[in-house]
């Protein structure tokens, strides 16, 4: 497996796409349902092209032995710092606080920062929608948006606002039932949660579209923190029954948003949050997301650690197999504390690759998930069927 390094950048890349067009399956009794339909990767006459793998960075947690923890001791020590979805746009880096001897007098804290975020919290509480809201502090921020604690006044419901600022050539969708194009985060997300109320897709409450910024109201479930810092809470590997539970149903929301037309397309460890009292897991953040369609995307959208072969070597890739590949390397993540490495990827493609203390079955999992052709990966609407969610420990 991959030696450790810093974190790695996991910021979403978004392109500035055209809409996509709503499409039907036509494909109804093709093994490969949907976009599922891959090409074969032969070229010239029947010669399979060579993948060439990069190496990517691996994960960078505190310590790689697992631990036992304390729930409620879990969410004293993470509350002000985990948050609801979180994001970095750089690896955090250390740094090194003198003495208290050594430090200069003359040093006060600065307050600059802190007076440049007012003006986007002045606009969120003019909003309209804060009538209904009162907003508390900021969860978490990113490159396209920052998050605040919310609550609702009619019954004192708690909630996460996201307010988002425009960007150019910001992607709009167009959802069934809504007379003009939404920007996409609030479509896909809408789409995600039509129907039948899936706990494992996060709920989108209330939005509101401006000209300028939109604004999200999703649950907000407590106390939760980001998979990525349950899995360092849990010393930087989870046991693989933890990770079993934590996988079934990130392989369900992902299989009930394709099945609602959604394509994430940024399933990774800092989109899932885990309440740490029920262990539910839920997918958030469609912002990278697309509609489903049958044909190929061409231009990638989403997490580079995360993204499957075929985008660097044909360029194009579809739907369902990616999102197959992206949950192969959540689950890699989860077990191992590392992204695979370039002979991890090497064994996987032979189909030989193991890891001590894990099952063979879960070993099956990962090596058929992350096969290089498409093609040969599980099919996404049958991988809860898999062989490594049947097995039963002690």
């Amino acid at each position: 497996m991959g030696q450790q390094s810093s974190r790695p950048n996991t910021e979403c890349v978004r392109e500035p796409c055209v809409l996509l067009k709503y499409t039907t399956n036509t494909a109804e009794n093709h093994p490969h349902r949907l976009d599922e339909t891959v090409g074969t990767g032969e070229i010239d006459g029947g010669r399979k092209e060579k993948m060439s793998w990069r190496r990517w960075p691996t994960l960078h947690f505190r310590c790689r032995r697992a631990a036992k923890y304390d729930l409620a001791q879990a969410e004293k020590d993470f509350q002000n710092n985990s948050g609801l979805y979180r994001r970095f746009s750089q690896a955090p880096t250390s740094e090194v606080v003198p003495a208290a001897e050594e430090q200069p007098e003359e040093e006060e804290p600065e307050e600059e920062e802190s007076e440049e975020e007012q003006p986007e919290l002045d606009v969120l509480l003019k909003s309209p929608i804060c009538e209904f809201y009162e907003i508390g502090q900021k969860l978490g921020e990113g490159g396209f948006g920052s998050v605040y604690e919310g609550t609702r006044r009619v019954d004192g419901l708690k909630v996460a606002v996201k307010f988002s600022l425009k960007f150019p050539e910001m992607p709009y969708v167009k959802v069934p039932g809504h007379r003009k194009p939404l920007p996409n985060e609030i479509g896909l997300t809408l789409m995600a949660n039509k129907g039948r109320q899936v706990p494992e897709i996060i709920k989108l409450l209330d939005w509101e579209d401006d000209s300028d910024h939109y604004i999200m109201v999703m649950e907000r479930p407590s106390p939760c923190m980001d998979l990525f810092s349950f899995v360092e809470l849990h010393g930087g590997i989870l046991e693989e029954q933890t990770a079993r539970h934590v996988m079934r149903q990130a392989v369900r929301a992902a299989q009930i948003s394709c099945e609602r037309r959604v394509f994430h397309r940024d399933i990774k460890l800092e989109n899932l949050l885990v309440n740490l009292d029920t262990m539910e897991v839920k997918l958030i953040d469609f912002g990278c997301g697309a509609l489903m369609k049958n044909t190929a995307f061409d231009v990638f959208s989403g997490t580079e650690v995360y993204c499957p072969p075929e985008v660097e070597v044909y360029g194009k890739y579809y739907a369902k197999p990616t999102t197959v590949w992206s949950l192969g390397i959540l689950l890699f993540a989860m077990v191992c504390g590392s992204y695979p490495s370039d002979s991890d990827l090497y064994m996987i493609n032979a189909n030989i690759w193991s890891s001590p203390g894990l099952s063979q079955e879960c070993c099956q999992m990962i090596c058929d998930c992350l096969q290089p052709w498409q093609q040969q990966r599980p099919i996404l609407k049958k991988m809860h069927l898999h062989d490594w969610f049947k097995v039963r420990l002690a």
